[in-house]
């Protein structure tokens, strides 16, 4: 009996996994487009919402279907002064701080490596880039972005990121 019923749990437990394996290998799109059904889509639509043609607007609305409502995202770095910083603060006062200089120089990030970590349907990634005023242009910057994501069955969605 104790063998036939850690049979069922096992197969049971297999089953989940697996369903939830194929359910995050679904292409799910925003009206925008971006595949959220999968890590490498919103990977991705997290570096193209943020790169623009100099001259072009970014697009807070499509940037907002990636993330949960409410998310807060922010940068860490050092100051004038050697200290260390943080920048705390909601998507859209993020983007009323950023949008302008990238849309008036032109912006491009791109990511570079990646790692990632998770457990059930919460995942971390590391993911590192590099920044260009244009797509094929001089690297003016790199770093490294933590972005942490939650799988809702159906798709992703970005519980928060910060940059250094």
């Amino acid at each position: 009996m104790k063998k036939t019923v850690l049979a069922l749990i096992t197969c049971v437990i297999a089953m989940s996994v697996t369903m939830n394996a194929q359910a995050q290998n679904q292409h799910v799109l925003t009206k925008f487009g971006d595949d959220v059904g999968t890590l490498d889509g919103i990977i991705k639509a997290y570096y193209d919402v943020v790169s623009v043609k100099k001259g072009e607007k970014v697009n807070f609305e499509r940037d907002s279907l990636l993330h949960i409502p409410g998310v807060r995202v922010g940068s860490a770095g050092i100051d004038a002064k050697g200290a260390p910083v943080l920048h705390y603060t909601s998507l859209k006062q993020y983007h009323r701080e950023s949008d302008a200089y990238m849309e008036k120089n032109g912006f491009y990030e791109h990511e570079t490596s990646r790692q990632v970590q998770n457990i059930r349907n919460i995942y971390h990634v590391w993911s590192a880039y590099e920044e260009r005023y244009t797509p094929d242009g001089k690297v003016i910057g790199q770093g490294i972005n933590s972005i942490e994501l939650y799988f809702d069955g159906k798709r992703f969605w970005i519980l928060g990121w910060y940059y250094d």
